[in-house]
C-alpha cells in the first residue's frame, strides 16, 4: 500500500516520507510507554504482587488474553528495533511493556531482573515523577 503511495516520487520525497513515519512511530511508542508506566501500580514489580483478575467473564478474559499477548509480541519486536543504535526511542522500556502484556511462566522474574537495572528503574521513576506518581517498589 505504501509502495503505491510512493510510486513516482523522488528520492528526496521518499526520504521525507520515511523520516516522517519514523518520527511518528517514535512519538507513538514514547506516548504508549509513558501511559503504561504511569498507570502501573507502585507494587507491580514487587515479589508476590497479585495480578489483576480482569475481565470477570471467562469469554472476555480469553479475548483479552489473546489480544494483549499479540500486542505484547508486537511491542517486544518494536522494542528490539528501537534498541538498535541510531534509532531514537525507548527500546528497553518498550520491551518491558511488551513483557508486562505477555503471559508465560517465569515472566515476573524476568520483568524484575530487567527493571532492577539502575538505568531502567531510574528511567521508569523519572517518567512517573513527571506525572506525580510514586516511584516503583521492587
Amino acid at each position: 500500500m505504501l509502495g503505491r503511495l510512493l510510486e513516482g516520487t523522488t528520492l528526496t520525497e521518499r526520504i521525507l516520507w520515511g523520516a516522517g513515519l519514523f518520527a511518528a512511530s517514535s512519538l507513538i511508542s514514547l506516548a504508549a510507554v509513558t501511559v503504561v508506566l504511569v498507570a502501573l501500580p507502585v507494587d507491580y514489580f514487587r515479589e508476590g504482587a497479585a495480578p489483576a483478575k480482569w475481565p470477570r467473564t471467562p469469554a472476555l478474559r480469553w479475548v483479552w488474553r489473546i489480544a494483549k499477548n499479540i500486542l505484547g509480541v508486537a511491542l517486544i519486536a518494536l522494542g528490539v528495533l528501537l534498541s538498535v543504535p541510531g534509532v531514537p526511542g525507548q527500546g528497553i522500556l518498550t520491551m518491558v511493556i511488551g513483557l508486562i502484556l505477555l503471559d508465560f511462566p517465569g515472566k515476573r522474574g524476568i520483568e524484575r531482573r530487567i527493571v532492577a537495572r539502575p538505568s531502567v528503574l531510574g528511567a521508569i521513576n523519572r517518567i512517573r515523577a513527571r506525572f506525580h506518581r510514586l516511584p516503583m517498589e521492587l
